[in-house]
């Protein structure tokens, strides 16, 4: 009776789509969830949220940048995203005379807003079903081991071919795609139009935007301002145009409306975003994978790492503005492995997708299927094969590709090479100026060679203990043989004879360029041989990974038969989705409960002058001790900071709208709590919780503590 119990409990938990789980289709809304968003209070139709043939919530939602989330908020293309999302931008604008990242930046005026050179943002005009049509052109392939089914390049050359050039050059800044889902069972075309005169308006400084930063990162309770301001602007004829001072402000079809009326205990909400990636789809050998080699792999070099990192940022204000954002980008996947690891061992996430395995079996058995059974047993075989190509890759990337970041030095200087040796003097000055270029590309502001020397040689000493000789980029066996498995003498080396090793160094090779010195240079060679490894276990790697895909889209195509689609949700592929649930706090642990909603107080509670990440402005501090919150704060006197609710996010989601029952914007998604990263392999209904800044305090900081104020007057807000 006992093991009847455990396997229908376990069988319980591999439901798809239960709770508030899901990241869902726009045209397969009403379809799948509508009448149960209804239940939960929604109170639009189907067609307030998407519609094909008309303006909807849909059209003010946008891609910001190249992997977050945006809202357009006004009349005059003013666009809301997260302050961790406009980072790299707020600190292009920065330095040490003017430093946006301590204090903030307000444009009091459409002049005074700042350009962003490579910064777009897209919409999305059209989504369509073009399941039949790829199917119907995937027939056509004749190549063997085929993978174009799931290759972006083949899937965009057949949306180019579908909608015909002519559709393409009418229609400037638009763009189609062609993305697979379930694993290459079902297929949507997305139309866009991209802008890349996008600038910035205002942004809180870090110890709003950033309160907390890497302490409180995927973690609730959570009280910090995590949003920035931009706008979007066109050509006079609303068109997308590279940006001009004679681009006006976007004209957008659709803008949010914002709601003061706030959140309470078991509110519906609902967030429409571009999630990233998530892995719902997992088999068990994939479960014990990603925790034992991708995570633990990534959780321990990027420690190591990030504590160089930390150390020299603390003692020079000019390295903390170089290395703010790669020490930022960094502990974020480091803590959301950390997180899933958690996740995995709470709730033997192994086993519950192995009693899924099992369910399909005896299904498929039942049906007389056996290609299912047979793709089981097909990844498993490769997924256990490949397990020593995966642990050296990821020690690859995360010790010496990422970690260490001479080991991007430009290295392909072959036109260089021949001109020196042909003496072409016009060809040499031409090359040695497009050299330095590349240069300038990776010694940059935002480059530190003592804080890389450093990093490098704590990472190599760790990626030379776990990865045996033999089976390591062929440069490093210098190490051994002519520094007797000194690390530290061999990066010393490097720094001190390679032309990438200093200015000085730099510039005495341009002074008296010769074949030999390229040849002979060490951070070259290094550079080199770590990006042939790379390659080398890449390739090897595929050869496992061609045949996994063809038994992955196998299982998921069973999986979907045997539960059917209308409750089974894709997983994330940075395209449109919406996930909805409840404003509701939830219990950690036993006999702690964690409320929904934070207040300013809580930032109070928190500061610590001493600790950056928990200094707060004196002008907030001034504004909480007045209570001078104007229409902002709640009934009861307090500030809204932040709220979580049970919408099931991954990254991608920063910066998407929160919406209530009535489609007004209530917040912006920021993060998830530490308990619920684990949702990216399987929901967890108890701890899954979405971190939201409340639209309250966003409309507070602009307003009374930044005096931009008069942005308001072109929002939409309903009080």
């Amino acid at each position: 009776m006992k093991r009847f119990l455990l396997s229908l409990f376990i069988l319980l938990q591999v439901l798809p789509a239960v709770a508030d789980e899901g990241m869902w289709i726009l045209p397969l809304l009403r379809h799948q969830k509508f009448p149960q968003m209804q239940e939960l209070g929604l109170r639009l139709q189907d067609y307030d949220i998407y519609n094909p043939d008309s303006s909807s919530i849909k059209d003010a939602i946008v891609i910001f940048g190249g992997g977050c989330t945006g809202e357009i908020v006004s009349p005059d293309g003013l666009l809301l995203t997260n302050h961790h999302c406009g980072y790299g931008q707020i600190q292009k604008h920065s330095s040490v005379e003017h430093d946006y990242l301590t204090d903030g930046f307000w444009a009091m005026s459409k002049a005074e807003e700042l350009p962003n050179p490579g910064l777009k943002v897209t919409f999305i005009d059209k989504i369509e079903d073009v399941t039949e049509y790829v199917l119907e052109e995937l027939k056509k392939d004749t190549e063997p081991n085929s993978m174009n089914y799931l290759s972006p390049r083949y899937l965009n050359n057949l949306a180019k071919e579908r909608v015909g050039e002519k559709f393409l050059s009418d229609h400037p800044g638009t763009e189609v795609e062609i993305k697979p889902f379930y694993g290459g069972n079902q297929y949507y075309m997305f139309t866009k139009k991209i802008y890349s005169d996008v600038r910035l308006v205002g942004a809180p400084p870090s110890s709003i935007g950033k309160f907390g930063a890497d302490t409180d990162n995927w973690m609730w309770p959570r009280h910090t301002g995590d949003f920035a301001v931009f706008r979007v602007y066109a050509d006079a004829y609303g068109n997308p145009a590279e940006y001009s001072e004679n681009n006006v402000p976007l004209r957008p079809k659709r803008w949010l409306k914002i709601s003061l009326a706030g959140v309470q205990e078991n509110d519906f909400a609902m967030i429409m975003g571009f999630p990233g990636t998530t892995y719902k789809y997992y088999t068990s050998w994939e479960v014990a994978e990603r925790r034992d080699i991708n995570n633990r792999v990534r959780i321990d070099m990027r420690e190591l790492r990030q504590q160089v990192m930390l150390e020299e940022m603390l003692k020079d204000s000019k390295v903390r503005i170089q290395y703010s954002s790669k020490y930022a980008g960094s502990t974020n996947a480091y803590k959301n492995a950390i997180g899933t690891n958690w996740a995995i061992d709470k709730r033997d996430f192994e086993q519950v997708k192995k009693a899924e395995q099992d369910k399909l079996t005896t299904w498929a058995r039942l049906q007389n299927r056996p290609e299912y059974p047979e793709a089981l047993r097909a990844m498993e075989e490769i997924i256990k094969g490949r397990s020593d190509l995966q642990f050296r890759l990821w020690m690859l990337n995360e010790g010496l590709l990422m970690g260490i970041e001479f080991s991007r030095v430009p290295y392909l200087l072959d036109p260089l090479m021949n001109a020196l040796k042909e003496k072409d003097g016009n060809r040499i000055d031409q090359e040695l100026e497009s050299l330095q270029e590349k240069y300038k590309g990776f010694a940059n502001k935002d480059y530190a060679p003592e804080v890389d020397k450093k990093v490098a040689k704590v990472l190599l000493q760790e990626y030379l203990r776990r990865v045996p000789a033999g089976h390591r980029p062929d440069y490093l066996e210098e190490i051994d043989k002519r520094f007797k498995g000194n690390a530290d003498a061999f990066v010393e080396y490097l720094f001190a004879n390679s032309i990438y090793g200093s200015e000085a160094n730099f510039f005495r090779f341009i002074t008296k360029p010769t074949v030999k010195a390229l040849e002979n240079d060490p951070m070259i060679r290094f550079a080199k041989s770590v990006q042939d490894e790379r390659v080398k276990l890449t390739e090897a790697l595929t050869e496992f990974n061609t045949g996994y895909a063809d038994a992955h889209r196998t299982y998921v195509k069973g999986l979907l038969e045997m539960y059917g689609d209308e409750i089974n949700f894709p997983d994330a592929n940075f395209s449109l989705r919406l996930t909805y649930g409840q404003v509701k706090g939830y219990e950690p642990v036993d006999a702690v409960y964690y409320n929904c909603q934070t207040t300013l107080e809580g930032v109070m509670e928190k500061e610590d002058p001493a600790n950056w990440e928990f200094v707060v402005p004196p002008r907030l501090k001034e504004l909480y001790q007045q209570k001078d919150f104007g229409v902002y704060g709640m009934p009861d006197g307090k500030m809204p900071v932040n709220f979580c609710a049970t919408t099931h996010t991954t990254g991608g989601n920063s910066g998407s709208p929160v919406l209530n029952r009535d489609g007004e914007l209530i917040g912006i998604n920021f993060d998830r709590n530490w308990e619920g990263v684990g949702g990216d392999i399987q929901y967890l209904p108890d701890y899954q919780r979405s971190i939201i800044v409340d639209i309250r305090y966003v409309l507070f900081i602009i307003d009374k503590f930044a005096g931009a104020g008069y942005l308001l007057e072109e929002m939409d807000i309903v009080r």
